[in-house]
């Protein structure tokens, strides 16, 4: 069981849902912020299983969701609790590090609730990540990119310290919500859509939200269930949304002793299967789900029964990258 800071990691989305309602309907200061049809329309997303590249290989598509990508999720669990406990209210804005996808999340909520929101994002990112951002309305911060994540990290920290009443620090990194997310909807939805029958869960090493919330509630059914995470191969050579474990500051919500394996993917590799799967499967998604299937692929060669690797989100935030076309 996943421990916070608030008793909530035993209530079902709905009831969740429900509750932050309420607490925004009679709470007068939160009257100001509307609840939108688009919240409604993060989760529940499709698990496939690949024809073509594979076999016995089932795919969780996180790109179904309304900002794109598997961070709607957390997002969403991180602004629901900002909201209860007033950390995010009138007058506050949102601020935190991203490397792309979490930040288009906050975007999206921002504007949809209304409540502006700041990003630090190193100045590398995909234009296109930079252009969704700029859409929704979010003000950027370029951090420099040697720097990665970790160095947005330090700029955000730097700045929410500086004005601790201008803004509400989201932390993704170390914020309980974020796995709670995981544990409370994308655990629950695979092993539903499962029927129970999952025996391996392959994910993308970045905040370790997913792995860490949707882990925990599929080791809780099903003792057997093991744990893949991915990550690349070096620091030297990153892919879009995965930390090098042993090179980068460890998230406080990341416990490595739930993982049963780190399995390390080449970048090419990695782009190659990203191409395979939208040439082969019809399927467009981004650089680190086809990292999950290059480690998925690994599993299901190894040991048998059914595999979920979970594609965090689409090609379209990649579509100006090169290797599409060789």
């Amino acid at each position: 069981m996943i421990r916070t800071r608030y008793d909530t990691a035993h209530i079902s989305p709905a009831t969740l849902d429900r509750t932050w309602r309420e607490a925004i309907g009679v709470h007068p200061r939160k009257r100001l912020f509307q609840i939108p049809s688009i919240v409604s329309l993060v989760g529940q997303t499709p698990l496939v299983p690949l024809a073509r590249v594979a076999a016995d290989i089932y795919v969780k598509l996180e790109g179904f969701n309304p900002g794109g990508s598997v961070k709607d999720r957390a997002a969403l669990s991180i602004v629901q609790e900002a909201l209860r406990t007033d950390e995010l209210a009138p007058g506050k804005t949102l601020l935190d590090a991203t490397s792309g996808n979490t930040g288009i999340s906050y975007a999206l909520l921002g504007a949809a609730l209304g409540f502006p929101v700041e990003l630090v994002m190193p100045a590398d990112a995909s234009p296109e990540r930079v252009q969704i951002l700029r859409a929704y309305g979010a003000r950027l911060v370029l951090s420099d990119p040697v720097g990665r994540t970790d160095g947005a990290r330090e700029v955000a920290r730097r700045m929410a310290g500086a004005e601790p009443e201008r803004y509400f620090y989201a932390d993704q990194y170390n914020n309980p919500a974020n796995p709670l997310a995981h544990y409370t909807t994308t655990g629950p939805e695979i092993w539903q859509q499962t029927a129970g029958r999952v025996t391996h869960f392959v994910a993308g090493m970045g905040t370790g939200g997913t792995m860490m919330g949707a882990g925990h509630y599929l080791r809780e059914r099903n003792r057997g269930v093991r744990l893949i995470g991915v990550q690349p191969v070096s620091e030297q050579k990153p892919i879009p949304g995965l930390k090098h474990l042993a090179t980068s500051a460890p998230p406080s919500i990341y416990d490595p002793y739930l993982v049963d394996e780190i399995a390390t993917v080449d970048v090419e590799d990695a782009k190659a299967m990203a191409r395979r799967l939208a040439r082969e499967e019809g399927l467009f998604v981004g650089i680190s789900a086809g990292a999950a299937v290059v480690a998925a692929l690994r599993v299901a060669r190894m040991q048998e029964g059914t595999v979920v690797a979970l594609l965090p989100d689409g090609g379209f935030k990649y579509a100006s990258a090169p290797f599409w076309a060789e």
